[in-house]
């Protein structure tokens, strides 16, 4: 899969590509909705190999201390990758103690495989995967139950335009059919979900949870980190969230990247608290223009064609992920007047034609 998430972070005052932390490492591109598997790129070569007592399952993780010498403040700079949800998930964390980075680092990247290992697509075990198999999930894990009703929750919000059944439009589109004869098989209202059993009620009805799941691993893993007493983090799941301040002393800075030019930003930010998704037309594409692509319309079997991407800046990684598909698909007025009705929620919405909407909240561009 490609990457879905359209930021760059700036790590040390130097924007640097949002394939991860990209001066230690390298990730595969990954598509918001996008459904297809791919064999991720290698990690890099600055994998140092661990003490003989360290727990195995962090040796299969690229880590590395970046910053030999503590900074000022007292802090080191410790860093990880592994892989989930098709890429490179890259955490960094500041911390004075090696052996508490280095538990909170493994612990934060378990929780985000865990979330993959449930919710992936291309495992034939996942939950999702026995879902879409079976027609029926008995004994659904609950973490899985709080994604899949959140994401009802957030279908009755938007009245259907997030709708986590679209996954036969994407397998019509991905194949080259037309799209209309999947869309009677995409409707959110006959996903059945509680405790016991999730099930799907229509013949051929399928799950993607490929537009709200890397959101939830950024919580999972901000979680884990805060667990272990880190209080200076980047994490990059697909989705960005940060903890307290760079090692400098400075405040973490994202940027949303140009639809139209992946080499500049449209916008840079000063982190507020707040987790940070973005959704766009142009990560995975069903041609050679922007009018087809991997976000669907649930109500009209296509592509929405006004807007290029959305920035959704929210209180977690799991409302800010589904408001960024939500909001490619209900355009530039709804995603205003949505961000202005739920607290700590800001949206940069930008057009086809290049024209940035910002809510009253989103923080201003330090480009000016």
């Amino acid at each position: 899969m490609k990457r879905r998430t359209l930021l760059r972070a700036a790590l040390g005052g130097a924007v640097v590509a949002g394939t991860g932390i990209a001066t230690l490492w390298r990730g595969e591109p990954h598509a918001r909705q996008a459904s297809m598997p791919s064999q991720p790129t290698a990690q890099s070569t600055l994998q140092p190999a661990l003490p003989a007592s360290s727990p195995s399952s962090l040796q299969s993780s690229a880590w590395s201390s970046a910053q030999a010498a503590p900074s000022a403040s007292g802090l080191r700079e410790f860093v990880a990758a592994d892989l989930a949800f098709g890429t490179t998930v890259s955490l960094k964390v500041l911390h004075a103690d090696e052996g508490v980075a280095r538990q909170a680092l493994r612990a934060a990247l378990d929780a985000v495989i865990d979330i993959d290992r449930l919710m992936s697509l291309y495992r034939s075990d996942s939950q999702l995967s026995q879902l879409n198999r079976h027609g029926r999930l008995a004994q659904p894990d609950p973490r899985l139950l709080d994604v899949l009703q959140h994401a009802q929750a957030l279908s009755r919000r938007t009245s259907g335009a997030f709708d986590v059944t679209v996954q036969p439009l994407w397998v019509a589109a991905a194949a080259g059919h037309d799209t209309q004869a999947a869309r009677a098989r995409v409707d959110w209202r006959r996903l059945s979900i509680n405790a016991q059993q999730v099930s799907l009620q229509l013949p051929g009805m399928a799950v993607t949870l490929n537009g709200i799941a890397q959101g939830y691993g950024v919580d999972v893993a901000l979680a884990a980190l805060r667990r272990h007493g880190i209080e200076h983090a980047l994490l990059d799941t697909g989705e960005f969230a940060a903890l307290g301040r760079r090692d400098d002393g400075q405040p973490w800075i994202l940027g949303v990247q140009d639809p139209r030019n992946a080499q500049a930003l449209a916008h840079s930010l000063v982190t507020d608290g707040r987790c940070m998704a973005t959704s766009g037309d142009y990560e995975t594409r069903f041609g050679d223009d922007h009018a087809r692509h991997h976000i669907f319309d649930p109500a009209t079997g296509e592509s929405p064609q006004e807007l290029a991407s959305v920035t959704v800046l929210a209180p977690t990684g799991l409302q800010a992920d589904g408001l960024s598909t939500a909001m490619m698909v209900i355009g530039a007025e709804r995603s205003l007047a949505l961000a202005a009705s739920m607290p700590g929620v800001d949206v940069l919405c930008i057009t086809k034609t290049g024209k940035l909407r910002l809510s009253a909240g989103f923080p201003p561009s330090m480009q000016g």
